[in-house]
């Protein structure tokens, strides 16, 4: 006679009455939905995430390659995955992150507005205040006493008397076409004028491109608003999605300099431990930063400086190659990745910044 089959209620396959849990899902056979159930499992998901994690904190902090070599060795459930392990430690990063990016734009925003509010004082003044006669003479005076030492001939010196005298009476061109175009603008703003006539007066051609008009729709939106900050802010953005390129890229240097160590996915786990270790150092100096005021300048360049050598001890110890390779092959890595990708990266991120605040 049969043992009497049951249905999984997660994968629906059926299995024998006496198993306790499923034997394809591993889902406990009765597992009646109680408040109780609920909550050990939540407590038990934490308090095992929590587990690993500080068992892989340790070591990712004071033994630089460990945790990915015994990854790629085969211990992934002792430790926190490379993945979760990033993800978990730059929300923290960028939660941080984004005080600091808070203080900094509202600072641009705020010396912008000075800026802004002082040269349009200084450019009236000027439209305003044409010289009068006793300063164009006081102009002219030096000038007529070294007239010869100058080599101007009495026509010359009538003539430049002149030259000087018409343009005082009128307003400097190069003061009035920035002036007027900005009042011209705002004219144009107040009075409800669509967006292509306030395009022409700032210079826009009608066979101008896409590329171009979303240039001048932008420089449009920023003359509206004068907020340098919301760029800056749209650049910080940007950072986070930009992180999950240039990891990948920086793996994929290391898989140029170790060809024949391992598949991409090796290089790709230790660089998730590496950025890792860097969100983390990160974290740190911001929370000194905001602890300790005026905090040491030589103090944050030795923990950056560090973070080099980190990066050369984790490579000796996961390649396993010698001292001198592993010390070569790294600087190539920074250099390449600090000289060419980051400033590329930011430069994309700027110009993404500029065409989509």
């Amino acid at each position: 006679m049969g043992k009497t089959q049951v249905n999984c209620p997660n994968c629906e396959k059926q299995f024998e009455e006496g198993f306790q849990f499923c034997p394809h899902c591993g889902q406990k056979a009765k597992d009646d939905l109680t408040l109780g159930v609920l909550f050990y499992n939540t407590i038990s998901n934490y308090f095992s995430f929590d587990a690993r994690f500080f068992k892989s904190f340790i070591p990712l902090m004071i033994q630089p390659g460990y945790l990915a070599r015994r990854f790629v060795e085969g211990k992934r459930l002792l430790y926190l995955h490379p993945a979760q392990m990033y993800l978990f430690i730059s929300v923290v990063f960028f939660f941080l992150f984004s005080f600091i990016a808070r203080q900094t734009t509202q600072s641009v925003d705020e010396a912008m507005k000075r800026e802004l509010e002082r040269s349009k004082t200084v450019i009236d003044s000027l439209r305003n205040k044409p010289l009068d006669s006793a300063q164009i003479a006081q102009i002219m005076q030096p000038l007529e006493a070294n007239k010869e030492k100058l080599g101007l001939k009495d026509k010359e010196f009538k003539e430049l008397d002149s030259i000087i005298k018409q343009e005082a009476t009128k307003e400097s061109k190069m003061n009035t076409n920035f002036s007027f175009s900005r009042s011209e603008i705002d004219s144009l703003i107040d009075a409800g004028a669509s967006e292509d006539e306030i395009y022409k007066a700032m210079g826009m051609d009608d066979d101008d491109g896409y590329f171009t008009r979303r240039l001048y729709a932008q420089a449009l939106k920023f003359f509206k608003n004068r907020s340098g900050g919301s760029i800056l802010q749209a650049f910080y953005d940007n950072i986070p999605i930009a992180m999950f390129i240039l990891l990948p890229i920086f793996a994929f240097i290391l898989k140029l300099l170790y060809y024949r160590k391992g598949r991409f996915a090796h290089h790709l786990v230790f660089s998730f431990y590496f950025f890792s270790f860097l969100f983390t150092v990160f974290s740190v100096l911001m929370l000194c930063n905001f602890i300790w005021d005026n905090f040491p300048g030589w103090i944050m360049t030795l923990v950056m400086l560090s973070t080099f050598f980190y990066l050369f001890i984790a490579v000796k110890r996961f390649y396993g190659q010698g001292w001198f390779l592993s010390f070569f092959k790294s600087s190539v890595a920074t250099f390449v990745f600090l000289m060419f990708v980051i400033p590329f990266a930011a430069g994309i991120m700027a110009l993404m910044a500029l065409l989509t605040y």
